[in-house]
């Protein structure tokens, strides 16, 4: 009975995705719908139903009921995050926050599948960092001064990173954390408001070299600790930034071939990069060392097909750091192929909804930080899937918002409340300028009323 039970959890596990993912396009392409708000809800209440349908198939797999008081614990924080959200912010994104428990409630399900321990921390986690993110809206609306600090983020960036490199222990043959916390997490926020307070007023041809050589700064102390994944988010931001804020392709080329020359020196250097490289060209051939990790991936998604094994069926554990740099195998082993293309989508709609609020903000500083950070999360989806589908070299950095991880799960939560900070200052931006729109009508009306009154005098 159990195993027919799971067997049709897998489709309406998929369905209740399906539709989500729909309904993610439907709202970011038809922003003024009216059956808006409705459409929201059943958002909500799509992710919910997935959430009892995944976590019942757990609990009937493993009779444990810890999962049955995680699913309670997980259940309660998502109905306090939503109804803080609407309470206390009415002009918040609302299709940004149902995007962030959706992809939380994924990364939930497996994280309780492979190791309840870590789904308990991971819970843990982000309910603290929910709580701090409540107040970010706010101090993104009122604290004006957040444009000065220019070289003190470029100076934390560069003293973090340089700690880290000097007194971290090695983890997975890299140097990463602090105290178990991760600086470089930290400072993908620092680095974006250091390039958009240096960009945002009149950007000249020194502005652009200082940016450089910053920037260059926190990608070769990275490179230094074997950090990548970090190392090319922070390279592919600074380019998309300096391009933005400057609109000259040159800089893009440069920028590209300078990207190109590293990556050549990086390879000849540092024996971890050429590692990567081999396991990514031919993983077969190395399977027994830097190729078990890419290899176990892949069998994991090509097992699970289209439609998926099953949660609790399939074997992920066999996939070292699963929970961290490999969770999207398991999904696509467990909840199959088609889940993990909607689950791209929603990542997707994700992005696009951040790239919305970028266009509209006419704030130059605000709009290169939703930009700055929008492509950060984009390019971390990408190096995580690219990764595990060997489209490329391993990066080793999580999916965000879904992998196990304490500071960047954090670090993730807190870009959220500052995305949604700029969203509803956007919101203000087009109350403010309707309001005068509608007082300089008012004011023609009253002047054509009193011309009137002379005339007829």
């Amino acid at each position: 009975m159990i195993n027919i039970v799971v067997e049709l959890s897998k489709y309406v596990i998929l369905t209740l995705m399906i539709i989500y993912t729909i309904l993610c396009y439907y709202l970011v392409v038809g922003k003024h719908a009216s059956d808006r708000k409705g459409l929201l809800q059943t958002q909500i209440s799509l992710t919910f139903f997935l959430d009892f349908t995944a976590f019942l198939v757990v609990f009937l797999k493993t009779f444990d009921f810890k999962v049955a008081v995680f699913y309670a614990e997980m259940m309660v924080y998502f109905a306090a995050i939503l109804i803080l959200y609407r309470r206390i912010y009415k002009n918040a994104s609302m299709l940004l926050l149902n995007n962030m428990c959706m992809l939380l409630s994924v990364g939930f399900i497996m994280l309780c599948r492979l190791d309840i321990a870590s789904a308990n921390k991971q819970l843990l986690i982000v309910a603290c960092g929910s709580a701090v993110a409540l107040v970010i809206p706010v101090m993104i609306r009122k604290m004006k001064f957040l444009k000065d600090l220019t070289w003190i983020y470029a100076g934390v960036g560069v003293v973090l990173l340089a700690a880290v490199l000097v007194l971290a222990q090695t983890s997975y043959g890299a140097k990463l954390s602090l105290m178990g916390i991760q600086p470089s997490e930290v400072i993908k926020l620092t680095f974006v408001f250091f390039m958009a307070s240096l960009l945002a007023r009149e950007v000249t041809f020194k502005k652009v070299v200082l940016a450089t050589v910053v920037a260059g700064l926190h990608v070769g102390i990275l490179v230094l600790s074997r950090d990548l994944g970090s190392a090319v988010i922070f390279f592919v931001d600074y380019m998309v930034m300096i391009y933005v804020s400057t609109r000259k392709p040159v800089y893009l080329g440069i920028g590209l071939a300078g990207g190109a020359v590293g990556s050549v020196i990086a390879y000849h250097l540092f024996g971890h990069v050429r590692e990567r490289v081999s396991a990514w060209k031919d993983p077969m051939a190395v399977y027994q060392n830097e190729g078990y990790q890419i290899v176990q991936s892949l069998f994991a998604i090509g097992t699970g097909g289209w439609f998926g094994m099953g949660l609790c069926q399939g074997s992920p554990e066999k996939i070292p750091v699963v929970k961290n740099d490999f969770i999207f195998s398991a999904i696509c082993e467990e909840l199959g192929g088609i889940f993990a293309i909607c689950l791209i989508l929603v990542c997707m709609s994700f992005f696009l909804t951040i790239v919305e609020i970028a266009l509209q903000i006419k704030n130059p500083f605000y709009k290169l930080i939703a930009i700055g950070l929008g492509t950060e999360y984009a390019f971390q989806v990408f190096l995580t899937i690219g990764g595990a589908t060997k489209f490329i070299p391993m990066t080793g950095v999580t999916l965000p918002l879904v992998s196990y991880g304490g500071s960047s799960i954090m670090c993730m939560i807190l870009m959220i409340a500052i995305i949604q900070g700029l969203y509803i200052y956007r919101e203000d931006e087009d109350e403010e300028i309707e309001r005068h729109r509608r007082e300089a009508a008012k004011r023609a009306r009253q002047r054509a009323a009193e011309a009137a009154a002379e005339r007829d005098y």
